[in-house]
């Protein structure tokens, strides 16, 4: 770990400004899917037992964005839904947390708030997107987020590669600026992935676009993973540019070229690229009673492929066998619709499969990270990663901004 974490400075009886990443669905004001309160929680139970009086700060969703959008067609804003009560909810119902919620991140209020707690308090501040000024990365604002600690730890890792005022802006006015359990625990297993991994190392890549994959495409084959598998809709502009037949099958036509140049750079390097041999359609003009499964080769032009087949979930599962390093981003097909998450969770298990045989397996992106709790399989998984974009990035060699703000070591 080459960046600061919270154990190591002293943070007894101080205030410390933790950046979580509590994006959770809520529906109703009922939490869906807790799994990113529960990755935070080690560094904030660390920082109550440290007598720190603990401010935890995060986003939910973009409801500006939204109530732009909203305003444009004349259609109702929900405010309610943007709110973090429903974390706070949560967390005071946890054993060992005094927990307060404050109804703005910044302001008198607040800082009234901050200024009465004490040692191993936590104050749950709302929504910090319901400001502008946050996304903006603008300093006045970065400078009244900072004034309400001592001390900065970052461990949203998912929003790491976002320069905002709560992830780059507020470091330049504390002092001490270090990552927490979570954000260490991720940037420990992609670093090593990235640069030292245990081989066989294969790379697996699903979702609907080659251009939101392409840096970590190049990158991995740079670095040289062993094998890497292509799934999902990106994997027909492969196909088309190889001349197949795809049908309606989703296809980014400007990028095929770039396909053909990711196929030849592989080849280039020694890198085993596997796309799918067969894939479930259904006839566009009958979806709901003409699901089948064929070769990729017997596509026609009515047919709109929607998850890998059978043989290529076989093929999938083969590469993976002896793979000392899994990483895995992506679904391999439209994962929300049954029957065609089977592909995924073929690949999900599979994936927990080699993990037990001995492999370090790593799994970042929204439906992948479904894929495996919803097979029960979390728990044979080496690490899930709470990033999607900022996952992705890392990998591509990107620097992120929320993680390069952090004390080095």
């Amino acid at each position: 770990m080459f960046k600061k974490t919270i154990k190591d400075i002293d943070i007894h009886g101080k205030r410390v400004f933790i950046r979580v990443d509590f994006n959770v669905p809520v529906k109703d004001g009922v939490i869906s899917d807790d799994t990113r309160i529960r990755g935070a929680m080690p560094t904030i139970r660390y920082a109550v037992e440290q007598g720190a009086r603990v401010i935890l700060a995060s986003h939910l969703g973009r409801p500006l964005k939204d109530k732009k959008k909203a305003e444009e067609k004349g259609l109702p804003y929900d405010a309610a839904k943007y709110s973090l009560k429903p974390v706070f909810e949560y967390l005071s119902k946890l054993d060992g947390l005094n927990v307060a919620f404050a109804e703005d991140c910044v302001g008198d209020n607040v800082t009234a708030k901050v200024a009465s707690m004490a040692p191993g308090d936590v104050l749950l501040l709302e929504n910090l997107r319901l400001h502008a000024e946050e996304e903006k990365n603008e300093p006045e604002f970065a400078k009244q987020l900072a004034s309400l600690c001592d001390v900065y730890v970052n461990d949203a890792f998912g929003t790491a590669h976002r320069a905002h005022a709560s992830t780059e802006g507020i470091t330049h006015h504390v002092g001490d600026r270090v990552a927490g359990l979570l954000m260490e625990k991720e940037l420990n297993y992609l670093g090593k992935a990235l640069n030292s991994p245990e081989r066989p190392f294969v790379a697996i890549l699903g979702g609907a676009k080659v251009s939101d994959k392409i840096p970590v495409i190049e990158s991995l084959i740079e670095r040289k993973v062993d094998k890497l598998l292509i799934g999902g809709a990106m994997a027909y502009t492969f196909f088309k540019a190889a001349g197949y037949t795809v049908g309606k099958s989703l296809v980014e036509d400007d990028m095929m070229p770039k396909a053909r140049e990711i196929e030849q750079m592989a080849a280039d390097a020694g890198v085993e690229l596997l796309l799918p041999t067969d894939h479930q359609v259904v006839d566009s003009y009958d979806p709901l009673h003409s699901r089948r499964t064929i070769p990729i080769a017997f596509t026609n032009t009515g047919l709109v492929g929607l998850d890998i087949g059978v043989d290529t979930a076989a093929l999938f599962t083969k590469a993976l066998e002896g793979a000392k390093t899994i990483v895995w981003n992506g679904p391999m097909g439209m994962f929300e619709e049954k029957p065609f998450d089977e592909g995924t969770l073929a690949v999900a298990k599979a994936v927990a499969e080699a993990t037990d045989n001995g492999a370090v397996s790593i799994v970042g992106g929204g439906d992948s990270v479904a894929a495996v709790n919803q097979a029960g399989l979390d728990s044979r998984i080496s690490h899930i990663s709470t990033g999607g974009g900022a996952t992705l990035e890392f990998l591509s060699g990107d620097t992120l901004p929320g993680v390069a703000a952090l004390d080095d070591r």
